[in-house]
């Protein structure tokens, strides 16, 4: 990224920059919606977030939350989940909505790609054993077919076990009738996503932002 130099009284955000990819305005932005979120406290709790009146109403709010304090979100390689965040760790999980630099190379371009996929992936692979299991899967089906109101919990659950098979059928292609599907491995959330433009999908737009709404 070359040298950086930070805004006056922020000299942390050089290193914030090159570690996340944000611009310093961006990371002032985003410091002042993790104040108004943590009531000025150093840290975030769940409750914190539990408090942000539109996440309330998303059907997969709980996976939404969690991701934040999943500790595989961290760039640290470390696991696990934590019971709060400090900025540094608010603002590396955000960075995973970055928009991708139009100067970016192709192999630049497929990494942000495969690190918001793997962003996606944790979401979904609760207990972090590298799959993403049925149960898993019917969970984040179920609750985004039975909050829309339309369908009852039964069908929701029908409609994602034969979602879960033919995942099953595209990733492990001709199964015999007694071969049991383990599940989504994060190799063929690559495939089955292989046509999915998430770069600029999964983003956060600055532009004409007001931080009141930030995260909102």
């Amino acid at each position: 990224m070359g040298a950086l130099q930070s805004l006056p009284g922020h000299p942390e955000y050089a290193d914030l920059a090159e570690k996340t990819g944000f611009s310093f305005e961006q990371i002032s932005i985003l410091h002042k919606r993790f104040k108004q979120l943590s009531h000025n406290e150093q840290t975030l709790r769940r409750d914190h977030f539990n408090e942000i009146p539109d996440l309330s109403c998303n059907p997969i709010r709980s996976q939404i939350i969690e991701a934040f304090f999943d500790q595989r979100n961290f760039h640290q390689n470390s696991e696990g989940k934590v019971q709060e965040i400090g900025f540094e760790e608010f603002l590396v999980v955000m960075s995973h909505f970055r928009p991708p630099s139009l100067h970016m190379t192709d192999d630049q371009r497929e990494s942000v790609r495969k690190e918001k996929l793997r962003f996606l992936f944790n979401m979904h692979d609760t207990d972090n054993d590298g799959t993403i299991t049925l149960e898993e899967y019917r969970h984040v089906v179920e609750e985004l077919l039975s909050h829309s109101g339309a369908l009852g919990k039964d069908t929701a659950k029908s409609i994602a076990d034969a979602a879960m098979l033919e995942v099953a059928s595209i990733s492990m292609g001709h199964m015999e009738p007694d071969e049991f599907y383990e599940g989504i491995t994060f190799e063929h959330f690559l495939k089955l996503l292989s046509t999915f433009e998430i770069e600029s999908r999964m983003n956060i737009r600055f532009l004409n932002m007001d931080t009141t709404t930030l995260c909102k």
